[in-house]
């Protein structure tokens, strides 16, 4: 099993106010999670910039004007209560997105069998028209669009388990039946979309998990709900939201998975990849706003992709 890792070089080029969670120092925690001796054997990239012009893919015709109408020339500008901008932040997006790309390219192409992308700013919240929640371009989004525009896949399913829901990635792919989009994530919790009635053309599925749940229920979820359909929709290629926010520590939220419980998560969805795909999995980092959770779940889940089957936790 060969795994890449894409990194970001200027992911700290996004500038949030001091004391907001989505900050620098996430990516910092990343890095020295994975670079540790067991981790030696990934392939190592740094990201090049992409093409920003590509989000118009899966956002609306004026949705990069905005962005750029709203960066300050210095300093950081207040999109909505949560989000902001840098002077730096489109170039950050902009390398983030050639991370995904990158990764896509070398899945794709048969260079390696899965990849893990360490960027910011996280992504899914961002709807067609309307950045949010810390994000301020959908790339996941724009990479499942890229896999169907560049390489012809006509089945791309997204499996996102960051604790809020991906009411973005939801919003853009909702009428879209060659795009399969399943969520699990904390109920009630921000922004209050992902209820199990939704669910598009058949192609969307919401597993909302309760508060002060644990990786006991997020496990019935999957075997009971998300991996039967995501089975028989029956994709060319697995994209990952990977959130880390679910576990324990994390401040924004009330789940309790510990590592493991990502690891197993990562251990079933590489089964299915197995099994459907050809091992075909791009993860592209999300939330995750404790340090230390944050370590440990990427930790974990990147041993799995690494390792495939050493290891495997039982079900």
């Amino acid at each position: 099993m060969t795994t890449l890792l894409v990194s970001q070089g200027n992911f700290e080029s996004h500038v949030t106010p001091r004391g907001h969670p989505e900050a620098a120092d996430r990516i910092r925690a990343v890095e020295e999670a994975l670079s540790r001796p067991r981790f030696a054997p990934l392939l190592r990239r740094q990201a090049p910039a992409g093409d920003l012009g590509l989000a118009e893919l899966v956002h609306g015709s004026r949705y990069l004007d905005g962005l750029r109408t709203a960066r300050p020339a210095e300093g950081i500008s207040q999109i909505d209560a949560d989000t902001f901008i840098a002077s730096g932040s489109l170039d950050a997006a902009a390398t983030a997105l050639g991370a995904a790309l990158a990764a896509l390219d070398a899945v794709l192409m048969g260079e390696v069998d899965n990849a893990f992308c360490a960027i910011r700013p996280p992504g899914h919240h961002a709807e067609i028209d309307t950045p949010m929640g810390f994000c301020l371009v959908n790339t996941v989004a724009v990479a499942a669009r890229e896999a169907q525009r560049k390489y012809g896949a006509e089945r791309v399913a997204i499996v996102d388990f960051d604790v809020h829901h991906g009411n973005g990635t939801q919003d853009i792919f909702k009428d879209d039946p060659t795009v399969f989009y399943a969520s699990s994530h904390q109920m009630p919790l921000y922004p209050g979309t992902g209820a199990a009635s939704e669910i598009g053309v058949g192609n969307i599925v919401n597993a909302p998990l309760d508060p002060e749940t644990d990786g006991s229920a997020m496990r019935d979820a999957y075997q009971n709900v998300i991996l039967p359909q995501l089975a028989a929709f029956g994709p060319d290629l697995l994209l990952l939201s990977a959130g880390f926010d679910a576990e324990y520590r994390d401040p924004l939220a009330q789940l309790n998975w510990v590592a493991d419980d990502f690891g197993w998560l990562t251990g079933q969805l590489m089964d299915f990849a197995a099994r459907q795909c050809g091992n075909r999995i791009i993860s592209l980092l999300e939330g995750g706003y404790s340090r230390n959770g944050l370590a440990a779940g990427v930790a974990a889940h990147v041993a799995m992709l690494q390792n495939g089957a050493v290891g495997r936790l039982d079900s």
